[in-house]
């Protein structure tokens, strides 16, 4: 300290005396500041890692700058794709000059039992990939060479896991692995990133065969595309360029459709693609490969804890200007005695940024203590090591310091000394409306706090009650690790065998499994019109089996031999896409895509949800798994329907069979029908779960700075209580006059917040097909619950104030 020149030092002594003194004689606000701050800049933390986490994501690749990843564009449904056709990207490559490399990805988490000359083991995560996969993601090599690493249909490339997993080391290259009947040579050895990344392969293959199958097939969408472009490329001319393939394709098959290729383009699109930076590919691309990005509740969360921040910084405002009558005359001293009004301000400004700063010390220990948790709510590992967090953290401590030290500085400074020494400053009105002007900001944000809350949790009650048209109750599905050569006949074997099993009451296969994405889709054409439509294969009896109603026409039925020749049912959403009635649609011959044979539609069966409520019933047709060979071959499920007298004692007794006789080595991958749907909600019952604690963060942090701000200003008012009560009034009066003042400015509060809840909570609800309508209750309720609330509290110290010592308060008078 001996370098600060001795003046100052002396300043700063007095200064840090005074805020000292100030901190004890006002203990419940520097509290209530200290606690508010200290919750709000936690809350901030925990968000914002949450959200540099998911910005993270492929920041590990040193290519990460000129790799984009594709996306089409159907303007006409105004949707967005991530997958591309073989034929696309290859042309795309070779006819567009900013391209100097591409990879494609399909069949992303496969799983094999791999068999080698050390053991047998299962092994997850693989990928297929074409074969400059490694170009454009270069992980560390450990054994072998990328050099046409992934040339030949039997070359495999895998992870230092994955190398342990099957041979218990890691220098593997050359050695032979057998697996899905196959022998296959392990090229290369790679080691994953630590950073987060979606594309972590714990095994990769160049699927041949499949490739030399869909060289021709311009239609079939079935890989996700990474381009990387030539230095100093500029990626916005790409959608343009990109167009011409697309043309090449209509010009290729237009005719076969009857159309001409502007007309096939807007039928059969996509009509128009974008590209999305590698590193920003998890949350800002408009679809993904790999799941939907979920940009928007980060802002809405990251905001709302911004929103706590700021409640903390007007608590500081207002409780700093209400204690103006403790600091009026110091002031008006030291202006007296030749104080500056700079000095004053700096002299608050420290106050403040001491207070500041201890909340930031303690909501770093608390983020910590609250990271374990944190990490379990979202699945994540995350650690507070990152400087961006302690910068920008810290960034907001000293933007409340200025922001909250500065205003009541201003406002304390400007007391003049003469006034204030003859007591007169409490009579400032500039001083009420600054303290009425905050509070109703405050309560402002508090209000849309608890009307967004009810609305949030309204609407989850509703999509978890929703009729989903489908029956899972007791449905039991096992997925298939091992395919095998002819997985249908597979599936007609164990269909056999495990209805004989003690508990079971019937087995089905259906390809669209409500809660999840396992069914693909293909362009549904009637005359000239089409539409993109799913498809589900299944058994004749499956939507029965789930508890699906028809509505028009006949099921699938087995004594009928066209029924697995070139018969389908469509739901509700499909018919109204075409705009049909219902029996208009029986008897339709339509072609599920342009180059397939016509079929014929003899049912229409009510709409049920297979993927979130968020999303609306997409069209989607129905026909037996024998229909098409393409289809037959991927089936990957068996669906059981359990007894409901002793169900955990059937399921044991299926997964013996299954490991025993089905699928040995190979794990017992199972789930009911009804929580794998239930899945479907955990992002919004995590969304409902984070705001009711932000609510509730913010109900705290607002109602402790008013129960202080009360309570300084009632203090203010005890000789004018002292009098009145002499008078004769009653407590009820004496009670209902302190709290009036702050129950209008609750109302006016309320008020001004609806019109801004609404139009928020209503973009927010825009996200759902299956929404609420915009309930009137939760803004009734949030008035009366801050009404409530705010007598409550004030009333507490009103009622303290009705039992002065009238003698106190009246002995000068």
């Amino acid at each position: 300290m001996s370098f600060i020149p001795y003046t100052i030092r002396i300043m700063l002594n007095n200064w840090l005396k005074i805020a000292f003194i100030n901190y004890k004689k006002n203990w419940l606000s520097t509290i209530i500041n200290l606690f508010g701050l200290t919750v709000g800049l936690t809350g901030f933390m925990l968000i914002l890692m949450h959200w540099n986490d998911e910005e993270s994501y492929e920041s590990w690749n040193p290519k990460k700058d000129d790799i984009y990843f594709f996306q089409t564009q159907d303007t006409k449904e105004k949707s967005y794709g991530s997958s591309i056709s073989y034929p696309l990207a290859v042309n795309a490559k070779e006819r567009i000059p900013e391209i100097e490399d591409f990879a494609l990805l399909t069949n992303t988490g496969i799983s094999f039992k791999m068999t080698t000359k050390v053991k047998s083991a299962f092994q997850k995560n693989g990928f297929y990939v074409t074969d400059h996969f490694f170009e454009l993601f270069p992980f560390k090599l450990v054994s072998g060479s990328y050099k046409n690493a992934l040339k030949n249909e039997s070359d495999l490339a895998i992870s230092t896991d994955a190398a342990k997993n099957l041979f218990g080391r890691t220098n593997v290259a050359g050695e032979s692995v057998k697996f899905d009947n196959k022998n296959f040579v392990i090229t290369a050895v790679y080691e994953l990133p630590e950073g987060n990344s979606d594309i972590k392969p714990d095994f990769v293959i160049q699927p041949v065969s499949q490739i030399k199958n869909d060289k021709e097939q311009w239609g079939n969408f079935n890989y996700a595309c990474f381009f990387k472009l030539k230095k100093g490329a500029d990626p916005d001319t790409f959608p343009r360029k990109f167009f011409d393939i697309l043309m090449m394709r209509a010009n290729r098959d237009a005719k076969n459709a009857g159309l001409t290729p502007q007309e096939f383009i807007d039928a059969y699109g996509p009509q128009s693609s974008l590209l999305t930076p590698l590193d920003e590919m998890k949350l800002h691309a408009k679809s993904t490969w790999f799941g939907g990005p979920d940009l928007k509740t980060i802002v809405i969360l990251f905001s709302l804890s911004v929103l706590i921040v700021v409640l903390s910084a007007i608590n500081f405002i207002n409780l700093k200007t209400a204690q103006a009558s403790q600091r009026a005359k110091e002031i008006g001293v030291r202006k007296a005695i030749g104080g500056t009004r700079f000095s004053l301000i700096m002299q608050f400004l420290l106050e403040t940024f001491m207070i500041c700063l201890l909340s930031y010390f303690l909501a770093l220990a608390l983020t910590e203590i609250l990271l374990p948790s944190f990490n379990k709510f979202f699945n994540k590992e995350m650690k507070l090591n990152d400087w961006h967090i302690f910068a920008y953290s810290f960034g907001m401590v000293a933007l409340v310091t200025a922001i909250s030290g500065l205003i009541p500085a201003i406002y304390l400074s400007n007391f003049k000394a003469i006034e204030t020494l003859k007591g007169n400053f409490s009579r400032s009105r500039h001083g009420i409306w600054l303290r009425n002007g905050i509070l109703t900001l405050q309560l402002i944000i508090s209000s849309f706090f608890i009307i967004g809350g009810l609305i949030i949790n309204y609407q989850v009650e509703y999509m978890m009650n929703k009729d989903l048209g489908f029956n899972g109750n007791q449905i039991f599905q096992i997925t298939f690790n091992d395919l095998g050569k002819k997985p249908w006949m597979k599936y007609e074997r164990l269909k056999t065998e495990i209805s004989k099993i003690k508990g079971v009451e019937s087995v089905s296969y259906g390809e669209a499994y409500p809660g999840t994405n396992n069914f693909s889709s293909s362009n549904f054409d009637y005359m000239k019109q089409s539409l993109n439509a799913q498809h589900g294969t299944m058994d004749y009896d499956y939507l029965q089996f789930i508890g699906v109603k028809l509505l028009k026409g006949r099921w699938l039925d087995r004594n009928f031999a066209s029924d697995t020749i070139n018969t389908l049912l469509v739901n509700e959403a499909l018919v109204r896409k075409f705009g049909w009635k219902d029996e208009e649609a029986l008897g339709r011959e339509v072609r599920p895509g342009f180059d397939i044979k016509p079929y014929k539609i003899i049912g229409v069966v009510k709409d049920f949800n297979i993927r979130s409520l968020k999303n609306e019933v997409e069209p989607i047709m129905f026909f037996h798994y024998k229909e098409t060979q393409w289809k037959r071959y991927t089936m990957n499920n068996i669906q059981i329907k359990l007894k409901a007298d002793d169900i955990n004692a059937t399921v044991k007794r299926l997964k013996n069979y299954w490991m025993k006789d089905v699928e040995p080595g190979y794990p017992f991958e199972s789930a009911f029908m009804d929580k794998n749907f239930a899945k479907t909600f955990e992002t919004y019952q995590k969304q409902k779960t984070l705001f009711t604690i932000l609510n509730a963060m913010v109900l705290m942090v607002a109602l402790l700075g008013l129960f202080a701000l009360s309570s300084l200003m009632i203090e203010q008012k005890l000789k004018d209580v002292a009098i009145r009560k002499t008078l004769g009034a009653s407590d009820g009066i004496l009670i209902l006059g302190l709290t009036k003042q702050f129950l209008w400015v609750t109302l006016v509060a309320v008020l001004i917040s609806i019109p801004i809840s609404y139009y928020l909570m209503n973009e927010w609800l825009k996200d759902f097909a299956y929404r609420i309508d915009m309930p009137v209750w939760p803004f009734i309720a949030s008035l009366l619950i801050l009404l409530v609330l705010t007598f409550a509290v004030v009333s507490i110290k009103a009622y303290q104030a009705t039992k002065v010592n009238l003698i106190k308060y009246l002995k000068y008078e």
